[in-house]
């Protein structure tokens, strides 16, 4: 029967003037569909997307027949099959088409370039500028091998979630981290085990972004104005108010790729206050009586859990794996031209400018500060803490300015997704589009959230450690175990024994992490101080 729903009908070939009979003549092969794009709903604001239809005429035959009224294809272009083994299978297949109402999904007109910039903004952020706080406790040998593999852990951890964003066995595209999760441990399983940590990187993301840029815009308001300055200064809170009325009104475009150009100009200035950072460190030389010697804890669990939190510093470094879905899904993707090409040209290009700001922020700050590294804002703190006077005001000022943009453009990315679940609501409800005007309201509710919780929470930042050992087999784990669930490789070969090995470590760390930062807060404590920011 679908067969036949798939062949409109048409008049009958005529027959010959002839009174005589005509020969029955035998069936030629059947005309295949011609290929249609596996593309979700682009631009259009409609969810009744219609396919494009063409006709495609049999290849000429060498022996004249009777000529046969071309087949066509009703299938839609967001149904499109990655390969021919599985066309038949899904030419039923069906997307949700509230896909074109969502600003994740709503533009499928992506390229690697902008699948660079994406990557590159949200994978480079303030907190590799605490990396050296690692090597004070590691030291140069295990500072340097922790950080080249988890930099190489994280890349295989990018590339398998790439590979895992279009089915070749139902050709869905999974646009969404929680979309992914829920399809390979089913949907209970799936939000118990992603959806508080997905939530914490958007949201909780976005709320240490307004303590960085609020505490930092009021740094650079010192800088600019000088000592001399009779203005009177904002207080913290205030800054923090400015930097969310500005993120808020950014936040008003539609959908990721109308951000592209956020994107690259946060990931320029992220390159910029790194590469300033570690420079301007590097070049007015180590201070006097540097000691590279790894700190040590007056007894063995202590040294244990310090330890375990260096090791956490540096795999929280590295950030960005529950947007790389959300990147891909802007991207078209067809049967010839699948989107995992061109995010993963997109993906090593900007993991190359990232490797080449991490290393050299990491190994030159702790040869530029060795142990005095303030624990608290690393390489930041430092550099104002210690060369506020040596150091140009002018490249203080133009680092305060790129961290300033830099969290701006990050903050517009990472909301995305919090945007497209607040949007989905409504959509699924309603059966329409968001409108422009309650989209807005949306949009500044959540701004204005993060910044209420920023300033009733400033502590938030000392239960990072913590928090961020829940977040992170989002990063190391389960795209580990969702290629084995998936793909399903064959026993005891080697992608078999590695993902098996890595997504059993990841969770391992991910425990030793929770409890080295439960420990944490019980022996040292949280200063407890809602509603005053520092």
């Amino acid at each position: 029967m679908s067969e036949q729903n798939e062949i409109r009908s048409a008049p009958l070939t005529p027959r010959p003037r002839s009174a005589a009979p005509t020969p029955p003549v035998v069936s030629s092969p059947p005309v295949s569909c011609p290929p249609s794009q596996y593309h979700s709903p682009s631009l259009s604001r409609s969810p009744l997307l219609n396919g494009e239809h063409a006709d495609q005429a049999p290849p000429p035959s060498k022996t004249p027949k009777t000529p046969r009224t071309p087949r066509l294809s009703l299938t839609p272009r967001f149904i499109t099959p990655l390969g021919s083994p599985v066309r038949k299978a899904l030419r039923m297949t069906k997307l949700d088409p509230q896909d074109a109402w969502l600003p994740i999904t709503e533009s499928r007109n992506g390229n690697k370039y902008y699948a660079a910039f994406h990557t590159l903004c949200s994978g480079i952020g303030v907190q590799a500028l605490v990396l050296p706080v690692a090597f004070t406790i590691l030291g140069w040998t295990w500072g340097i091998i922790g950080l080249t593999l988890a930099f190489i852990w994280q890349l295989y951890t990018l590339w398998l979630l790439v590979q895992l964003h279009e089915s070749t066995e139902n050709g869905m595209r999974y646009s969404r981290y929680l979309q992914l999760s829920c399809a390979t441990f089913g949907e209970r399983l799936g939000k118990l085990l992603a959806l508080f940590p997905i939530m914490y990187l958007s949201g909780g993301t976005c709320v240490a972004l307004i303590i960085i840029g609020g505490s930092t815009s009021k740094l650079f308001f010192q800088i600019v104005c000088g000592a001399t300055c009779s203005a009177k200064p904002l207080t913290t809170v205030e800054w923090y108010l400015v930097f969310t009325c500005a993120a808020v009104v950014l936040s008003q475009l539609p959908n990721l790729n109308s951000i592209a150009g956020l994107s690259l100009v946060g990931a320029v200035t992220a390159v910029g206050y790194c590469t300033m950072i570690w420079a301007v460190s590097v070049a007015e030389g180590r201070l006097p009586g540097v000691s590279y010697n790894p700190v040590r804890g007056s007894t063995p669990v202590v040294r244990i859990f310090d330890v375990l939190n260096a090791l956490g510093i540096i795999a929280f470094a590295f950030r960005g794996h529950n947007l790389i879905l959300e990147i891909q899904a802007t991207m078209p993707s067809d049967e010839k031209h699948p989107s995992r090409v061109p995010i993963w040209q997109g993906v090593r290009v900007s993991y190359t400018v990232i490797s080449a700001c991490l290393f050299p922020l990491a190994i030159g700050g702790y040869w530029a500060y060795g142990q005095k590294i303030p624990a608290n804002g690393g390489m930041l703190t430092a550099l104002y803490q210690f060369h506020s006077r040596d150091a140009s005001q002018a490249a203080l000022g133009l680092t305060s300015l790129f961290v300033i943009v830099n969290a701006l453009s990050s903050f517009q990315i990472y909301g995305m997704p919090m945007f497209d679940e607040m949007e989905s609501k409504y959509t699924v409800r309603k059966k329409q589009p968001c409108p422009w005007w309650l989209r807005a309201i949306f949009r500044a509710m959540f701004g204005y959230g993060c910044f209420f919780v920023a300033v009733a929470i400033p502590f938030l930042g000392s239960l990072a450690g913590l928090i961020g050992g829940i977040a992170l087999p989002v990063t190391l784990a389960y795209p580990c175990f969702m290629w084995l669930k998936i793909r399903k490789p064959k026993m005891y070969e080697a992608m078999w024994w590695l993902n098996w090995f890595l997504g059993v470590l990841g969770m391992s760390l991910s425990a030793v992490l929770i409890a080295a930062g439960l420990y944490v807060v019980i022996d040292t404590g949280v200063e407890v101080s809602f509603f005053k920011p520092n």
